[in-house]
């Protein structure tokens, strides 16, 4: 295996582990985040570096793996950005999810420094990112991401090269409508079976053998069952991500009805204060309008 000099900034609940199975694998880690460096990346000898400029002077691939749009605008362009420490020949990944409009434009300013950019956003959560087992959407020249694929392997399972610069995030966005509007189904669907008198858990069973079996039952139905609410992957952050959607569709004159009603869904739980848990609790906004609760907590 070939040593290579790679950055890492943002280590949050996803990127802290990502950024593990690079070093892991014997890479050189140059690592920047808002907060301290957790012990576990440091003691595992990655570099803590001042600021996304040094990490771009060190490193030869930079990812990014930041909360949002303006985010990946600040590390990128900001006062001590990565742009100001990059050099001819470098290559920028953004795992985040953000816009593919500005992802196209933050590619060409990157492009116009004779250097790479991969869009490549990942979906699976915090369990997906510590197993190394997240799919990765991929948008980008086909020779930059083969040259990436590599390091993309020691995070992801299921890696795509979908298109150019923007398609790897329109990808995301495509994903986070699918997730959202299935977990909307799962909590209609338990509300009611739980509302009617039966066992949810048992119904949820059931169900599982069926045609409407799927990840999000499986996963998140478990969780409206239990109660287990804790992220995972926050409202929050799932609320970006359809507004995203909506906003796209605006722009290229598509109707997106469900994806509308479940982002007023999570703008409920956001104002009753729950947008900093897992988006699984999106049942509780189901909840609060039926006046019952899918199952009572421990």
């Amino acid at each position: 295996m070939n040593v290579m000099k790679l950055g890492f900034i943002g280590l949050g609940i996803m990127g802290t582990p990502m950024a593990g199975h690079l070093r892991a694998a014997g890479h050189e880690l140059y690592v920047h985040t808002r907060s301290s460096v957790p012990a576990v990346l440091a003691e595992a000898g990655a570099v803590a570096c001042a600021n996304a400029t040094e990490v771009a002077q060190k490193a030869d691939i930079v990812f990014l793996m930041v909360p949002d749009t303006p985010d990946v605008e600040k590390v990128l362009f900001g006062e001590n950005g990565v742009a100001a420490g990059l050099s001819k020949g470098k290559t920028v990944v953004d795992m985040s999810s953000i816009s593919p409009i500005e992802t196209k434009a933050f590619a060409k300013r990157i492009n116009e420094l004779g250097c790479d950019y991969l869009d490549a956003p990942v979906s699976g959560g915090e369990v997906g990112a510590k197993a190394a087992s997240l799919t990765i959407m991929v948008g980008g020249e086909p020779a930059v991401f083969e040259k990436v694929k590599p390091l993309f392997e020691l995070m992801g399972k299921n890696i795509t090269l979908v298109g150019g610069n923007g398609d790897g995030q329109t990808t995301k966005v495509a994903n986070q409508i699918i997730v959202a509007l299935n977990i909307a189904a799962v909590g209609e669907a338990l509300l009611f079976a739980s509302k009617a008198g039966a066992d949810p858990a048992k119904v949820r069973q059931a169900l599982m053998g069926g045609f409407a079996a799927s990840r999000i039952l499986e996963v998140h139905g478990e969780r409206m069952v239990k109660r287990t609410f804790n992220p995972g992957f926050r409202i929050g952050l799932h609320q970006k991500d359809l507004n995203l959607a909506l906003q796209g569709a605006k722009a290229i004159g598509v109707a997106l009805p469900q994806t509308a009603g479940a982002a007023q869904l999570m703008q409920v739980a956001a104002a009753q204060g729950w947008d900093q848990l897992d988006h699984s609790a999106l049942v509780k906004a189901l909840e609060v309008m039926a006046g019952h609760e899918v199952a009572k907590g421990d």
